[in-house]
């Protein structure tokens, strides 16, 4: 009898041994919430409409803790208009008498992912993630749509050397913001992506490289060919090095912040054009008490037939808010801009509460020629768990001198978050 119940006990003790992992993993979930309320309007020239449409959307999903140094995540979306009239996909040819909003209703798995640390000072991560890189020019989540766009991807990130940071990785397909119905809601093809930064007193030093590689996307119904030809992304397969340098400091009370970057881009794999670009960046930022001031400049090179491209990157963040300049003209583009700004950590029944203003002045790098200029404003309170903002785009193009795709644009935005 005695036998048995030591036989009894070891198994038991085997089972529980065996499931503990299980029950703190299971012990470890946080749930992910994740809801915006959003109404954009947009009046652009010459459209017949205004359009106007409120969009809600929903991010649910868990992240599981860690088993055998292994983390799973998933992460269900949903966009649903609410009300209004709005054309959502530029490669669709319905409500073509609107401007766009990129916003369109779909429902989707938005990340699904697996991440082991088990390697000392690395993270592997498998499946569909969000990739933010340094400031999302060239590789981002595009996080402002209501749709961000995802990866199927594997990363590497080793942090195993003091102040280095490896991240490398290859996606197959980009899950784009237009979502998965639209003929240009994703992208396919071998891309593989490096960025090394190193963090030295003055700032992060990095060094980086985008290897895109797209498969062609031929099936526009209802566009002209010229139309379908624009959007085709194997027109964006090009191969991208770079370095950046960015750091801030302090100069008595003010602080001082700078950013340098440098890329060269060459057209390649199965491309149809032939072209070699570079770009540039340039921007300082001072900061006293509760104000920012900064100035900057983007140039990125055209050669009369394509712009410097950046097809990963979160594009609304750069050459203002109205997005007037999506794709880099033909001849390139230089944007010079000014930005003044307010913030502070408590303010009446906000715990935070910020308010900014951009000024762009927009020329072709080549040959010069004016493409008008923006105003941009914000407004953004955070409460508990709510974030409200207000904002607001103002694009002007020079009558007679600039080419016709960019007309006077105003677009305003109201929205409010909330992330649990």
């Amino acid at each position: 009898m005695s036998t048995n119940v030591e036989r009894n006990f070891r198994l038991a003790l085997a089972i529980s041994l065996a499931l503990a992992p299980i029950a703190g993993a299971l012990a470890d979930i946080k749930p992910l919430v994740d809801f915006r309320l959003r109404s954009e309007t947009v009046d652009q020239t010459p459209f017949a409409n205004e359009a106007d449409v409120t969009t809600l959307r929903g991010r649910l999903g868990v992240e599981v803790g860690k088993l055998w140094d292994t983390a799973f995540l998933i992460e269900g979306e949903g966009v649903t208009p609410v009300k209004g009239d709005y054309r959502p996909d530029s490669s669709v040819a319905s409500m073509t008498t609107y401007p766009v909003i990129p916003d369109p209703e779909g429902y989707e798995i938005n990340r699904l992912q697996l991440v082991n640390t088990s390697i000392p000072g690395t993270a592997l991560t498998l499946g569909r993630q969000r990739i933010n890189l340094d400031d999302q020019r060239f590789m981002g989540n595009s996080g402002w749509r209501q749709n961000e766009q995802t990866y199927d991807a594997f990363r590497i990130v080793n942090k195993s050397v003091t102040n280095l940071v490896v991240d490398v990785g290859y996606f197959n397909q980009a899950n784009r913001f237009f979502g998965p119905e639209s003929p240009q809601g994703r992208y396919e093809g071998d891309n593989f992506f490096a960025n090394l930064g190193y963090q030295t007193p003055i700032g992060k030093l990095t060094g980086f490289g985008y290897l895109i590689d797209l498969d062609p996307l031929t099936n526009f119904p209802g566009l002209t060919v010229g139309q379908a030809a624009a959007l085709n992304p194997v027109r964006a397969s090009a191969d991208t090095y770079g370095v950046r340098f960015a750091g801030d400091r302090m100069l008595g009370k003010v602080k001082l912040g700078y950013t340098a970057s440098y890329a060269d881009q060459q057209s390649a794999n199965d491309n149809p054009l032939d072209y070699s670009l570079s770009y540039r960046l340039a921007e300082v930022n001072a900061g006293y008490k509760a104000f920012t001031v900064g100035l900057g400049q983007e140039l990125m090179e055209g050669n009369g037939t394509v712009g410097f491209g950046t097809p990963m990157g979160t594009l609304h963040k750069f050459q203002g808010w109205a997005d007037k300049f999506l794709t880099t003209p033909a001849n390139g583009m230089d944007d010079r801009y000014a930005s003044v700004g307010f913030a502070t950590k408590k303010l009446g029944m906000f715990d935070s509460f910020s308010a900014s203003v951009v000024y762009h002045s927009y020329e072709t790098d080549r040959m010069s020629v004016d493409l008008g200029n923006e105003v941009d404003l914000q407004l953004q309170a955070k409460w508990k768990r709510f974030v409200a903002t207000v904002k607001y785009a103002d694009y002007s193009a020079q009558s007679g001198e600039t080419p016709a795709i960019y007309q006077d644009t105003n677009k305003l935005w109201a929205q409010l978050d909330f992330v649990w």
